[in-house]
């Protein structure tokens, strides 16, 4: 939809993405409300405060401080009114407001650096902030003037926007409700922060575009926050729409924005590349040369969902899935020890491999309680030792909130609290354990357990909220929530509340974090940050994924057929003319290097050598391990394989958190890849690949084929065969020339990569 509307002399043409302003609005928040005090009348609540925060006096890195700066301590981003009327109107013996000579107030003179201000300057004298302290000082340092007023609710406008060049600017507006009925205006007063710099907002809300992008725009008025999806496209005249029929709800979804955008998407890509992802996705390993040669020759056009289907009933799906969950429930053997990470994995991947629904799963884990060895699902409460640490854990893994900066203060970028958090923590305040026996080699580690636990529900246990010492009534996250009463198993009701297809976080959350598995980002992302301030890419694509996840009854293989068997999934990771630049909107698959269990059992599948891994059974992949590493005896030397893994990022599984994963290449990779160590030994081991094409006494042509397949699902191209054959060839040493050629597949980025 084309809107035209003035913005001083400046013509804009905007579309309203889905999910904006109700009716098609305009992509300008209208103008009228009555103003922001800017000389009379000035609230403390509502204008002086808003004037802090506008100024960054309260922010952390300023006076909101835990120590506060240069002798003035506020209260973070203005969460105490009430703390911050004390200090600025009683200490320093009434330097900071001088109601006698208002000019002469600290709150005045520094902010304009009259008065030397490390802080540096902040307004200017004649700004609205300048009038409405000075208003405020002027008339005693009133708390508050006339009928106390709560601030209701925050409303901006327009929530998205999307310009195309040469309109450049777009001015935002936000008024604020208060609990009288009354409206007004204050967009001088709000605090506009972009988490990206291509955009610069004035102080009374007018976006202009520094650069093309997208971008999302916290604004803050007081302790309420909304965030802004602004998106700057270039103009294309002569853009033609090329993107494939839609399969499904997704490629509905996602091309609709594409085409707001003017970006069209990559094709799809070919067979081989589909076959190697699917397998990667699915498995966690390549497709073995038998396996992609069959694929790629069969010419049934349903092949890719026939294929899809098969790999979804592999073990090694479950092996692989399970493996991301054991990531995250922190299944590591320094705290559940090797019985405990062996029974927490079992348990794990049955159910995988089951099909157990993803609520089902997690209404177990959230209720578990009993042995750690005969009741497997209790691990998930050994390995987190304080209620504190298991609340943070829960609401991060299952609701997509990050509690972690309540624990101190109110959240500086989400609706929380900190009696939020301590209400919510003391659900978990309960949970206890019977150590029944502990066998840690290190007497001075009280972090390490060997042995059987009991995990169970104590009588009585309160977190205490630590500014009041006192304990607050268990509570859901939720405005809805009653607390519970004492009677009530705290484990129970929470699983139930947490694992309904009623809750939107729940489902949202796990329907975003099986996107993230497959596409490489979340239509949230961070996936485990789920807040206003950080808004989905395309809201109408997480409904949909949400709606057909309640659909599936939480069926994880169901959920992997949609989002694979869609046109988005299938696209290339090549660039287009028009997607070149975009990161956001899945116009192109992400191009990601292969994971730690990845990239090793692939090298061991590709060069036909079985992996060995301390206190496993030699041929174990590194799919399959339970844990980080097996407990070894002290002095005995990491085996080469556990330490190619540690090496390219596999997780020591001490956070609750797909970040503590890192696929960030190293330089120490590269001599591994290159250089010698274990890539080096499996090109070399007698009986691998190699050999036994040497045996089997092929051509070089042949060989050559075998082994393109084996490491890149594909025959070499002709320059490629007609090279590296007469290179073979001619060798004196044809086995040294074979790990040559081997090397160089496997240190190529169509091998590394994820395409």
């Amino acid at each position: 939809m084309s809107h035209w509307r003035s913005l001083g002399v400046l013509l804009l043409t905007v579309w309203v993405l889905p999910g904006g302003l109700a009716g098609g609005g305009a992509c300008a928040g209208e103008p009228g409300g009555a103003r922001a005090a800017t000389g009379t009348g000035a609230s403390f609540a509502h204008d002086v405060m808003a004037v802090l925060s506008k100024a960054g006096c309260n922010m952390g890195a300023c006076h909101g401080n835990q120590n506060g700066k240069g002798g003035l301590k506020l209260s973070l981003r203005g969460e105490d009114p009430a703390w911050d009327f004390d200090v600025l109107t009683r200490e320093q013996a009434g330097r900071r407001t001088n109601a006698v000579e208002p000019d002469q107030s600290l709150i005045l003179l520094k902010p304009t650096m009259q008065m030397a201000h490390e802080g540096g300057r902040r307004f200017a004298r004649n700004s609205p902030e300048y009038a409405i302290l000075r208003s405020w000082v002027a008339a005693g340092m009133p708390a508050e003037l006339g009928e106390p007023r709560r601030f209701t609710a925050l409303t901006v406008s327009p929530l998205e926007c999307l310009l195309v060049a040469p309109a450049d600017r777009v001015a935002l507006r936000v008024e604020a409700t208060f609990s009288d009925g009354s409206r007004r205006d204050v967009s001088r007063l709000a605090v506009y922060e972009p988490a990206e710099q291509i955009v610069s907002i004035d102080p009374g809300g007018m976006a202009t575009r520094r650069s093309l992008g997208e971008t999302t725009v916290v604004v803050r008025y007081l302790d309420r926050q909304a965030s802004v999806r602004l998106a700057f496209v270039p103009n294309r005249p002569g853009f033609a729409w090329s993107g494939p029929p839609p399969a499904n709800v997704i490629d509905e979804q996602v091309f609709a924005k594409l085409q707001k955008l003017q970006v069209n998407p990559s094709p799809p890509v070919n067979d081989g590349v589909f076959a190697r992802r699917a397998y990667l996705d699915l498995l966690g390993v390549i497709p073995t040369a038998d396996e992609a040669r069959r694929f790629v020759a069969d010419p049934n056009p349903a092949k890719r969902a026939r294929l899809i289907d098969a790999l979804l009933e592999r073990q090694e799906f479950a092996d692989f899935w399970a493996l991301k969950w054991s990531d995250l429930l922190r299944n590591e053997e320094k705290t559940l020890d090797s019985k405990g990470v062996q029974n927490f994995h079992a348990w794990i991947r049955a159910g995988i491999a089951a099909g157990k629904p993803l609520d089902q799963f997690v209404r177990e884990l959230i209720a578990a309680r009993g042995s750690t060895y005969s009741e497997p699902a209790a691990n998930y409460y050994r390995a987190m030792r304080d209620p504190l640490m298991r609340a943070e854990s829960t609401a991060q893994l299952f609701l997509g909130v990050r509690l972690q900066c309540t624990k101190c203060h109110n959240h500086p970028f989400d609706r929380w609290t900190q009696n939020d958090y301590y209400s919510w923590a003391n659900l978990f305040a309960r949970v206890d354990y019977k150590i029944l026996e502990n066998r840690r080699r290190d007497t001075n580690d009280t972090h390490e357990f060997d042995g059987e636990q009991v995990v169970y529900m104590a009588r009585q246990g309160e977190v205490k909220h630590p500014r009041t010492g006192a304990p607050l009534p268990p509570r859901f996250l939720s405005d809805a929530a009653q607390p519970l009463r004492d009677d009530q198993d705290r484990l129970e009701e929470l699983s139930r509340w947490v694992a309904s297809p009623d809750n939107p976080r729940f489902v949202q959350t796990q329907a975003n974090r099986i996107w993230y598995n497959l596409m490489g980002r979340g239509v949230v992302d961070p996936i485990d940050d789920f807040r206003a301030t950080n808004p989905p890419v395309n809201p109408g694509l997480l409904d949909a994924l949400a709606r057909e996840f309640v659909a599936a009854r939480f069926d994880l293989r169901q959920m992997i057929r949609l989002v694979m068997n869609s046109q988005v999934y299938q696209l290339s990771s090549a660039p287009q003319a028009t997607n070149r630049d975009d990161e956001l909107n899945f116009s192109h698959a992400s191009v990601r290097r292969l994971s730690a269990e990845q990239l090793l059992d692939s090298l061991s599948q590709a060069t036909g050598v079985p992996l060995e891994f301390n206190g496993y059974p030699a041929g174990t992949r590194a799919g399959e391990l339970p844990g980080v590493f097996a407990q070894r005896r002290r002095g005995t030397p990491s085996s080469p394989a556990d330490e190619f893994l540690q090496l390219f990022g596999k997780p020591p599984r001490l956070q609750t958190c797909e970040c503590e994963r890192s696929n960030e290449t190293t330089l120490n990779q590269a001599f591994v890849m290159v250089g010698g160590g274990l890539v080096k030994d499996l090109l070399a081991r007698p009986g691998n690949r190699l050999s036994q094409l040497l045996v089997e006494q092929k051509s070089a042509a042949e060989m050559l084929g075998e082994l393109y397949w084996a490491t890149l699902s594909r025959a070499p191209a002709t320059v490629e065969l007609q090279a590296t054959a007469a290179y073979i060839e001619q060798a004196p040493d044809r086995r040294a020339a074979l790990e040559d050629v081997a090397w160089g597949l496997l240190n190529s980025n169509e091998f590394l990569l994820r395409q």
